[in-house]
């Protein structure tokens, strides 16, 4: 029945947005509460939050020993929160790129960006080993998460643009953050696996479907969360849930993954990697374009169109 379909898409849809209103409002009140900035909650609770999905995606593919779901999963997912997301925001908030974000959070996205295609193809840059995660590889991401995670709060600077009467307690805040996520997480499974069922039924292909509807399913959280980031002029929120995903993404969910099962790269071609490797650096020229140091709409536009020009890549090559 369409027209039920279309109802629970039309659902679907409204637990997204109402989840990352949520999401975002109880992020902000732990940040305002215990004094961290909005970038650090947005790279942590946020970021991981809404990266849910790609972790249950690779870690099913691991167990299955299917890596090109695994990493797939994260190449893809990590393109579209930099081009795609990240750029639809900037056309809606410009975002102010901080000192700590150009010393630490940028370079740190670039080097475990480059971190991930040297140990992926170690065989064919260094002629050692294979082209793939072992489980050594996965313990080194792992090792760096954690890391990251540490110099991440050390450095974290609170924010001042609020005042302790818009406080909410920290109840509240925690119920508003699970709520958020849960409404994320259930509003995407039920978009995603009614917008396939209506393509199927519209006698859309499996592969267009598959690029399309559930590549962009998994991003989908990050997507509305950063649009009502941007909405509520929270620009330091949605960077920190963009970057804090990509973090997520290559550290702990394939890092995890390559530790249950080996990781093998011989189905990810070099243009992915090389979009993927340009998604991280435009970052890092965003601010000189321009004169102010942020991720202004004209980036925006540069990110939405490299996006745009790799989906038409994909899909002439399907």
């Amino acid at each position: 029945m369409i027209w039920l379909q279309v109802l629970l898409l039309i659902g679907g849809l409204a637990l997204i947005v109402f989840g990352a209103d949520w999401l975002v409002d109880g992020a902000s009140g732990i940040a305002r509460r215990f004094g961290l900035s909005e970038f650090v909650i947005g790279l942590t609770i946020v970021g991981m939050g809404t990266s849910a999905p790609e972790m249950v995606v690779s870690f099913i593919g691991a167990f299955q020993g299917n890596a090109d779901i695994a990493i797939g999963n994260v190449v893809g997912s990590n393109i579209m929160n930099t081009l795609l997301i990240l750029g639809v925001t900037a056309l809606i908030l410009p975002m102010a790129i901080t000192p700590s974000n150009w010393k630490r959070d940028i370079p740190m996205n670039i080097l475990i960006t480059v971190l991930l295609i040297a140990l992926g193809l170690e065989y064919t840059i260094f002629h050692i080993g294979t082209n793939g995660l072992s489980r050594w590889d996965g313990g080194i991401l792992i090792a760096l998460f954690i890391g990251y995670m540490i110099l991440s709060f050390k450095g974290n600077k609170p924010d001042e643009e609020d005042s302790p009467a818009k406080q909410r307690s920290v109840w509240m805040c925690l119920l508003l953050i699970v709520a958020g996520i849960a409404g994320l997480a259930f509003g995407g499974k039920l978009f995603v696996n009614n917008a396939t069922e209506l393509a199927q039924a519209l006698g859309v292909s499996d592969k267009f479907i598959a690029i399309t509807i559930l590549a962009g399913g998994t991003s989908m959280p990050e997507l509305a969360t950063c649009v009502v980031a941007a909405a509520k002029k929270k620009g330091q929120l949605a960077l920190g849930n963009i970057i804090g995903s990509n973090v997520f993404n290559i550290l702990l969910i394939l890092g995890g993954s390559a530790l249950i099962s080996p990781l093998s790269f011989d189905h990810i071609t070099y243009v992915d990697l090389g979009v993927l490797l340009v998604s991280a650096l435009v970052l890092l020229t965003a601010g000189f374009v321009g004169r102010k140091k942020e991720i202004d709409r004209l980036d925006g536009v540069l990110f939405v169109l490299i996006w745009a020009a790799y989906m038409a890549y994909l899909i002439y090559n399907l």
